[in-house]
């Protein structure tokens, strides 16, 4: 199903003809995810040790709450991938030529912007495809994109990443670039990961690129800081899970106690972040018919983050028959943006 944009009365005849939001979620999907986020949510909270998958921290609430941990002083990774960014985007522009900008997990798209500046200013054509599970949120900011960018061609597919790359239609231009920026992969356990990679390949043809974010392995004195921020505010976030839950399911999660708990496990190269139990307590899900008994001290795992290895990812991406042609790194060495390309 798709749609043209035609929300707003004084949106101009040549912003609707530029903008196409597609809605893949239809009522079958929306049904299956449904039955898996209910069987996921049981499954986790009654195995030993329990877990949430981490997509539960974004309502509208942890969405505005992630948008202000990018702004802390101690979460050094968005403003480091954005400098990199800035940096290689014209060298990216110049290695792709016309090429259909396609993004998962787009948001606000703000790092798009770095990205189209550097197509545009090389005088290539601007083709977008913004992917994103909100709706709302890839019209508001397909609509900010094509008021600063009159020539831009924005498709919006309000989807999760897996269904849109399985119905990812062929380029529009000679080139496409799939973009995963952000260091989400490091949410992706190893297997999960292997599983991704083995998704970009079949929506690439031969030729195409990828481009990848990661955050990189460094000192826990840097890493734990940017997960335990002064402010709070990553507390929040965490605990805003449990109230995420509770709208979701009908569920009874008293948040004062819980604590946030974040610390960085060397031996797996990774951020783990929980909520520990106060007190021993049952909580009930009436929704999933569900209640667990939480004991004093237990914890619930949230998300983990890992970090990477250059080399290492390197060497897995080649492994998937995507070669990585440039690496950029900030001086520190805290980040790393690589660009891929399909060989095969």
């Amino acid at each position: 199903m798709s749609m043209s944009n035609t929300a707003s009365g004084n949106t101009s005849p040549n912003l609707e003809n530029r903008l196409q939001i597609e809605q893949l979620l239809n009522a079958a999907t929306l049904s299956a995810s449904a039955l898996t986020e209910k069987s996921d949510v049981i499954s986790g909270l009654t195995q030993k040790p329990k877990s949430v998958q981490a997509r539960y921290f974004y309502d509208d609430d942890g969405s505005q709450l992630f948008e202000q941990i990018c702004d802390l002083p101690e979460y050094y990774l968005t403003r480091t991938e954005t400098a990199i960014l800035q940096e290689c985007a014209k060298s990216i522009a110049q290695i792709t030529g016309a090429c259909e900008l396609v993004e998962l997990g787009s948001g606000s798209s703000t790092k798009t912007r770095i990205l189209l500046d550097a197509y545009n200013q090389l005088n290539l054509p601007l083709h977008y495809v913004s992917i994103d599970v909100s709706a709302g949120i890839l019209e508001s900011s397909a609509k900010a994109l094509l008021a600063n960018y009159p020539s831009l061609q924005v498709h919006a597919l309000v989807s999760t990443y897996e269904l849109a790359l399985k119905q990812l239609k062929p380029a529009s231009l000679p080139n496409r670039l799939i973009c995963f920026i952000g260091s989400s992969l490091g949410n992706l356990n190893p297997q999960e990961c292997q599983v991704f990679f083995s998704q970009i390949t079949k929506a690439l043809q031969k030729g195409e690129y990828f481009l990848l974010g990661i955050d990189l392995h460094k000192s826990k004195d840097i890493l734990e800081p940017a997960y335990n921020d002064s402010q709070g505010v990553t507390a929040a976030f965490n605990l805003n899970m449990l109230n995420h839950l509770n709208q979701r399911f009908d569920g009874n999660f008293d948040l004062t106690q819980f604590e946030h708990l974040a610390f960085y496990n060397e031996t797996e190269r990774q951020i783990e972040m929980y909520l520990r139990s106060l007190r021993a307590q049952t909580v009930t899900l009436n929704a999933l018919d569900l209640t667990i008994e939480i004991a004093s001290d237990e914890t619930i795992l949230t998300e983990i983050s890992r970090k990477f290895d250059l080399n290492s990812i390197q060497q897995e991406l080649q492994a998937q028959g995507l070669k990585p042609m440039q690496v950029w790194t900030d001086a520190n060495q805290h980040f790393g943006v690589l660009l891929c390309r399909l060989l095969n």
